[in-house]
Protein backbone atom coordinates (compact mmCIF):
# COMPACT_ATOMS: atom_id res chain seq x y z
CA UNK A 1 0.00 0.00 0.00
CA UNK A 2 2.54 2.32 0.77
CA UNK A 3 4.38 2.26 -2.75
CA UNK A 4 1.00 3.08 -4.52
CA UNK A 5 0.97 6.14 -1.89
CA UNK A 6 4.45 6.76 -2.95
CA UNK A 7 4.25 6.39 -6.68
CA UNK A 8 1.10 8.84 -6.19
CA UNK A 9 3.05 11.15 -4.31
CA UNK A 10 6.05 10.89 -6.69
CA UNK A 11 3.25 12.03 -9.76
CA UNK A 12 2.10 14.80 -7.59
CA UNK A 13 5.98 16.44 -7.06
CA UNK A 14 6.77 16.86 -10.63
CA UNK A 15 7.34 20.25 -11.50
CA UNK A 16 6.84 21.65 -7.79
CA UNK A 17 10.62 22.29 -7.30
CA UNK A 18 11.52 19.16 -5.05
CA UNK A 19 13.49 17.38 -7.23
CA UNK A 20 15.69 20.98 -8.24
CA UNK A 21 15.61 21.39 -4.44
CA UNK A 22 17.40 18.15 -4.01
CA UNK A 23 20.41 19.27 -6.57
CA UNK A 24 20.97 22.42 -5.45
CA UNK A 25 22.54 21.84 -2.39
CA UNK A 26 25.02 19.83 -3.63
CA UNK A 27 25.80 21.71 -6.77
CA UNK A 28 25.93 24.54 -4.13
CA UNK A 29 28.38 23.75 -2.08
CA UNK A 30 30.74 22.24 -4.79
CA UNK A 31 30.36 25.93 -6.55
CA UNK A 32 31.23 27.56 -3.12
CA UNK A 33 34.44 25.56 -2.79
CA UNK A 34 35.31 25.49 -6.36
CA UNK A 35 35.35 30.04 -5.96
CA UNK A 36 36.86 29.13 -2.76
CA UNK A 37 40.06 26.81 -3.89
CA UNK A 38 39.88 29.41 -7.30
CA UNK A 39 40.72 32.12 -5.49
CA UNK A 40 43.09 31.48 -2.85
CA UNK A 41 44.47 28.13 -4.86
CA UNK A 42 48.39 28.57 -4.01
CA UNK A 43 46.70 29.23 -0.22
CA UNK A 44 44.75 26.29 0.24
CA UNK A 45 47.24 23.85 -2.08
CA UNK A 46 50.03 24.51 0.96
CA UNK A 47 47.85 24.53 3.45
CA UNK A 48 46.68 21.08 2.55
CA UNK A 49 49.71 19.75 1.20
CA UNK A 50 50.31 16.63 3.14
CA UNK A 51 46.50 15.97 2.48
CA UNK A 52 44.40 17.75 -0.03
CA UNK A 53 41.38 15.51 -0.34
CA UNK A 54 40.87 15.45 3.18
CA UNK A 55 41.05 19.60 3.51
CA UNK A 56 38.63 20.06 0.30
CA UNK A 57 36.22 17.70 2.44
CA UNK A 58 36.80 19.36 6.08
CA UNK A 59 35.69 22.26 4.01
CA UNK A 60 32.97 20.85 2.43
CA UNK A 61 31.83 19.29 6.23
CA UNK A 62 31.67 22.95 7.36
CA UNK A 63 28.33 23.61 4.96
CA UNK A 64 26.11 20.33 5.18
CA UNK A 65 24.80 20.34 8.66
CA UNK A 66 23.26 23.56 7.62
CA UNK A 67 22.32 22.74 4.29
CA UNK A 68 20.91 18.87 5.51
CA UNK A 69 18.63 21.24 7.81
CA UNK A 70 17.65 23.94 5.16
CA UNK A 71 16.89 20.84 2.61
CA UNK A 72 14.93 19.08 5.08
CA UNK A 73 13.01 22.25 6.12
CA UNK A 74 12.13 23.29 2.65
CA UNK A 75 11.49 19.69 1.03
CA UNK A 76 9.30 18.86 4.06
CA UNK A 77 6.84 22.14 3.62
CA UNK A 78 6.93 22.09 -0.57
CA UNK A 79 5.75 18.40 0.25
CA UNK A 80 2.90 18.90 2.96
CA UNK A 81 1.82 22.03 1.28
CA UNK A 82 0.67 20.33 -1.95
CA UNK A 83 -2.41 18.72 -0.16
CA UNK A 84 -2.72 21.99 1.94
CA UNK A 85 -2.80 24.63 -0.97
CA UNK A 86 -5.49 22.28 -3.02
CA UNK A 87 -7.31 21.51 0.29
CA UNK A 88 -6.99 17.85 -0.93
CA UNK A 89 -6.49 16.17 2.45
CA UNK A 90 -9.76 15.21 3.14
CA UNK A 91 -10.01 13.59 -0.47
CA UNK A 92 -6.68 11.78 0.04
CA UNK A 93 -7.52 10.60 3.62
CA UNK A 94 -11.46 9.17 2.14
CA UNK A 95 -8.87 6.87 -0.29
CA UNK A 96 -8.85 3.31 1.20
CA UNK A 97 -5.55 4.05 2.27
CA UNK A 98 -4.53 3.92 5.32
CA UNK A 99 -3.05 7.28 7.57
CA UNK A 100 -0.02 5.32 8.18
CA UNK A 101 0.72 4.36 4.35
CA UNK A 102 0.18 8.49 3.83
CA UNK A 103 2.44 9.75 6.45
CA UNK A 104 5.33 6.65 5.67
CA UNK A 105 5.28 7.95 1.71
CA UNK A 106 6.12 11.51 2.68
CA UNK A 107 8.84 10.13 4.77
CA UNK A 108 9.93 8.06 2.36
CA UNK A 109 9.93 10.36 -0.17
CA UNK A 110 12.07 13.03 1.85
CA UNK A 111 14.29 10.94 2.71
CA UNK A 112 15.05 9.70 -0.76
CA UNK A 113 15.53 13.16 -1.80
CA UNK A 114 18.06 13.51 0.65
CA UNK A 115 19.85 10.59 -0.08
CA UNK A 116 19.66 12.11 -3.96
CA UNK A 117 21.15 15.01 -2.89
CA UNK A 118 23.82 12.97 -0.67
CA UNK A 119 24.98 10.79 -3.58
CA UNK A 120 25.04 14.00 -5.60
CA UNK A 121 27.33 15.05 -3.34
CA UNK A 122 29.62 12.94 -3.14
CA UNK A 123 30.24 12.89 -6.65
CA UNK A 124 30.19 16.95 -7.44
CA UNK A 125 33.08 16.79 -4.43
CA UNK A 126 35.16 13.96 -6.00
CA UNK A 127 34.66 15.88 -9.64
CA UNK A 128 35.98 19.45 -7.92
CA UNK A 129 38.91 17.41 -6.92
CA UNK A 130 39.82 16.13 -10.23
CA UNK A 131 39.34 19.53 -11.41
CA UNK A 132 42.00 21.24 -8.48
CA UNK A 133 44.07 18.41 -10.01
CA UNK A 134 44.09 16.25 -7.16
CA UNK A 135 45.32 12.93 -7.26
CA UNK A 136 41.66 10.73 -7.79
CA UNK A 137 44.04 7.51 -7.01
CA UNK A 138 44.43 8.95 -3.22
CA UNK A 139 40.54 9.87 -3.27
CA UNK A 140 39.31 8.71 0.47
CA UNK A 141 35.99 6.74 -0.83
CA UNK A 142 35.23 5.63 2.83
CA UNK A 143 35.59 9.27 3.91
CA UNK A 144 33.68 11.12 0.92
CA UNK A 145 30.74 8.41 1.28
CA UNK A 146 30.59 9.21 5.86
CA UNK A 147 30.69 13.30 4.55
CA UNK A 148 27.85 12.64 2.20
CA UNK A 149 25.97 10.00 4.22
CA UNK A 150 26.14 10.25 7.47
CA UNK A 151 25.26 13.91 8.75
CA UNK A 152 21.82 12.78 6.78
CA UNK A 153 21.66 9.65 8.84
CA UNK A 154 21.93 12.07 12.26
CA UNK A 155 19.28 14.98 10.86
CA UNK A 156 16.65 11.91 10.91
CA UNK A 157 15.39 13.56 14.15
CA UNK A 158 14.83 16.44 12.41
CA UNK A 159 13.09 15.50 9.31
CA UNK A 160 10.58 13.15 11.59
CA UNK A 161 9.91 16.29 13.48
CA UNK A 162 9.97 19.04 10.06
CA UNK A 163 7.27 16.34 8.82
CA UNK A 164 5.02 16.16 11.50
CA UNK A 165 4.89 19.31 12.10
CA UNK A 166 4.52 20.31 8.47
CA UNK A 167 1.85 17.77 7.44
CA UNK A 168 -0.42 18.77 10.96
CA UNK A 169 -0.15 22.37 10.41
CA UNK A 170 -1.21 24.59 7.59
CA UNK A 171 0.16 27.63 8.52
CA UNK A 172 3.95 26.88 7.60
CA UNK A 173 5.24 29.74 9.15
CA UNK A 174 6.19 27.86 12.49
CA UNK A 175 7.98 24.88 10.59
CA UNK A 176 9.94 27.15 8.34
CA UNK A 177 11.20 29.50 11.08
CA UNK A 178 11.94 26.25 13.66
CA UNK A 179 13.94 24.70 10.42
CA UNK A 180 15.94 27.84 9.67
CA UNK A 181 16.65 28.33 13.42
CA UNK A 182 18.09 24.85 13.46
CA UNK A 183 20.30 25.02 10.64
CA UNK A 184 21.72 28.31 12.26
CA UNK A 185 22.57 26.55 15.33
CA UNK A 186 23.68 23.25 13.45
CA UNK A 187 27.34 24.80 12.83
CA UNK A 188 27.73 25.75 15.96
CA UNK A 189 28.03 22.06 17.87
CA UNK A 190 26.62 22.93 21.92
CA UNK A 191 26.86 19.79 23.32
CA UNK A 192 27.28 16.40 22.19
CA UNK A 193 23.49 15.26 23.76
CA UNK A 194 21.70 18.28 21.78
CA UNK A 195 20.65 16.38 18.30
CA UNK A 196 20.93 19.33 16.31
CA UNK A 197 24.78 18.78 16.61
CA UNK A 198 24.80 15.11 15.53
CA UNK A 199 24.99 16.08 11.62
CA UNK A 200 28.36 17.52 12.43
CA UNK A 201 29.50 14.96 14.48
CA UNK A 202 28.25 12.05 13.10
CA UNK A 203 30.97 12.96 10.48
CA UNK A 204 33.63 14.80 12.31
CA UNK A 205 33.33 13.24 16.13
CA UNK A 206 35.68 10.94 17.82
CA UNK A 207 32.62 7.95 18.21
CA UNK A 208 31.01 9.25 15.30
CA UNK A 209 28.78 5.93 14.74
CA UNK A 210 27.21 6.61 18.58
CA UNK A 211 25.54 9.88 16.62
CA UNK A 212 24.69 7.93 13.48
CA UNK A 213 22.83 5.28 15.78
CA UNK A 214 21.41 7.92 17.86
CA UNK A 215 20.17 9.96 15.30
CA UNK A 216 18.33 6.69 13.47
CA UNK A 217 16.63 5.84 16.45
CA UNK A 218 15.45 9.07 17.44
CA UNK A 219 14.33 9.82 13.98
CA UNK A 220 12.21 6.84 14.55
CA UNK A 221 10.83 7.55 17.87
CA UNK A 222 9.66 11.41 16.66
CA UNK A 223 8.38 9.52 13.70
CA UNK A 224 5.81 7.00 15.31
CA UNK A 225 4.63 9.70 17.66
CA UNK A 226 4.05 12.22 14.52
CA UNK A 227 2.49 9.54 12.95
CA UNK A 228 0.01 8.20 16.27
CA UNK A 229 -0.82 12.31 16.09
CA UNK A 230 -1.25 11.94 12.57
CA UNK A 231 -3.83 9.11 12.62
CA UNK A 232 -5.94 10.94 15.60
CA UNK A 233 -6.11 14.62 13.91
CA UNK A 234 -8.33 15.85 11.65
CA UNK A 235 -6.05 17.56 9.16
CA UNK A 236 -8.02 20.24 7.04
Amino acid sequence: MIAKVLSSDLLKIRRKGLWLLAFIAPLGIAALQALNYGMRYDYMMDMYADDLWGGLLENIALFVPISAYLGITLLSSLLANIEHATGSWKQLLSLPVSRTAVFASKFTLCAMLLLISGALLAVTTAALGAALRFDMAELPYGELLRLSFFPLIASMPVLALMLWLCVTMKNQALPITLGVVLAIFSIFPIVEWVPISWPMLGYTGPHREWFISAGAGLGFLILMAGLVHFQRKDVA
